[in-house]
C-alpha cells in the first residue's frame, strides 16, 4: 500500500511541478506528516526530492528527473489501452500519435506487465457508436479541437433544427463524445456556455487572439447537468398503461433501458393476473404512439385519452391494411 502511495507522490510531482505539503496531503487523502515521511522515505531511496522554504515553496523534483513507466501494475498497464480509443483518437487527428504512444507505452513497461497489456490491446475492443447508426461526419473536428486547445475564439456558421444556419461567434471550453457523436462546449460574450453538435456546423474558422476561459469551468460537471436536463425537455409528456407479465425487457428495447428502469421502479405491484400500471415518459404523445406499437399487445394504453385514440386510429389503419374486419 505504502509503495503504491509513494509511486503516486512521484508521478504527482513529476506531472504537476512543485506541490505543498498540504495539496500533495489532499491528493493521496492521508495526513501532512504522512507526506513528510513519505517525502523522507522517496529521498532516502535516491529520488531527487527537493523542499523549496518559504510562503511559495513546497516540494520538487529535481529539474529534468523523469522516472519510468516500470512502477505501473499489470492491470493498471491494461487499462491504459481500454482507454485509448482508435476512432476518437483519429476524429481529432492523433490517430498516428495514439498508436505511436501505444508503442512507447508497450516498450517501456517490464516483461509481466507489457504481456498483460499486449493481451488486453488483443481481446478488447471498445465501439462506440451505438448499432444500426453511422457515426457522425465530423469534418471541422480538428480545427474545433485546436481551437479548444489554444483558447482562441471560433466565427462557425452552425445548422439548427428546422433546418436554419445561422452564425455564430464563440469561445469553445471543450468537446465531448457522446454515443458516436461530438459535441462542443462553447460560451459566448454575454452569455453562459451552450451546446452544439459538431456534425452540424457546416463552416468554421479560428479567429485572432483568444478568450478567458471562465475560472473553475468544470466541462464534465457542466455535461452531466446539461444532459439530465435535455433529457428533462425531450419528454413533454406521459403514457399511463398496463403492461403484461413477462414484458418488461421489450418495454426497455421500445422505450430506452433507463427510461424503462425508472417507469417500472416507480410502478405498483402487479394485479392478479401479472399486469402492472405504470407511468412512461415520452417525448411527444404521437412519438409514445411509435413506441407502444411496437409492443403489440403487450401493453395497454390507459390514458390521456388522446393517446388512446391515437393508437386506435393506427390499429383501425392497420387491420384496413392487412384486411381483417372487426367481428
Amino acid at each position: 500500500m505504502r509503495a503504491s502511495r509513494l509511486l503516486s507522490l512521484l508521478l504527482l510531482l513529476q506531472t504537476r511541478g512543485m506541490m505543498t505539503a498540504p495539496e500533495i496531503a489532499r491528493e493521496l487523502e492521508v495526513s501532512v506528516r504522512t507526506v513528510y515521511r513519505d517525502v523522507e522515505a522517496l529521498s532516502a531511496a535516491g529520488v531527487p526530492v527537493y523542499a523549496d522554504r518559504g510562503p511559495a515553496g513546497g516540494y520538487r523534483l529535481l529539474d529534468g528527473y523523469r522516472t519510468r513507466l516500470n512502477g505501473l501494475s499489470a492491470e493498471e498497464a491494461a487499462s491504459l489501452f481500454l482507454a485509448g480509443l482508435p476512432g476518437p483518437a483519429a476524429d481529432l487527428g492523433l490517430g498516428e500519435e495514439a498508436a505511436a504512444a501505444g508503442l512507447k507505452l508497450l516498450a517501456a513497461l517490464p516483461p509481466e506487465p507489457r504481456s498483460h497489456a499486449a493481451r488486453m490491446r488483443e481481446r478488447f475492443h471498445l465501439d462506440v457508436p451505438g448499432w444500426y447508426r453511422q457515426a457522425d461526419e465530423v469534418p471541422h473536428l480538428g480545427v474545433v479541437a485546436d481551437a479548444v486547445w489554444d483558447e482562441r475564439p471560433l466565427r462557425m456558421v452552425y445548422r439548427r433544427w428546422g433546418p436554419r444556419e445561422v452564425e455564430r461567434i464563440v469561445h469553445p471550453y471543450g468537446v465531448v463524445l457522446k454515443g458516436g457523436s461530438w459535441y462542443l462546449v462553447a460560451g459566448a460574450d454575454g452569455g453562459g456556455p451552450r451546446t452544439y453538435r459538431v456534425a452540424r456546423i457546416v463552416s468554421v474558422e479560428p479567429l485572432p487572439g483568444r478568450f478567458e476561459r471562465p475560472e473553475g469551468f468544470d466541462l464534465a460537471a457542466y455535461w452531466q447537468e446539461w444532459s439530465a436536463d435535455f433529457r428533462r425537455r425531450m419528454y413533454t409528456a406521459e403514457a399511463r398503461l398496463r403492461l403484461a407479465p413477462g414484458a418488461e425487457p421489450m418495454l426497455g428495447l421500445s422505450a430506452g433501458q433507463d427510461v424503462a428502469e425508472a417507469a417500472l421502479a416507480a410502478a405498483g405491484p402487479p394485479d392478479a393476473d401479472g399486469w402492472r400500471e405504470i407511468v412512461l415518459p415520452v417525448e411527444s404523445l404521437r412519438h409514445g404512439r411509435w413506441v407502444l406499437l411496437r409492443m403489440g399487445a403487450d401493453v395497454e394504453v390507459l390514458g390521456p385519452p388522446e393517446l388512446r385514440k391515437l393508437m386506435e386510429e393506427a390499429i383501425a389503419d392497420l387491420a384496413a391494411l392487412y384486411g381483417v374486419r372487426p367481428d
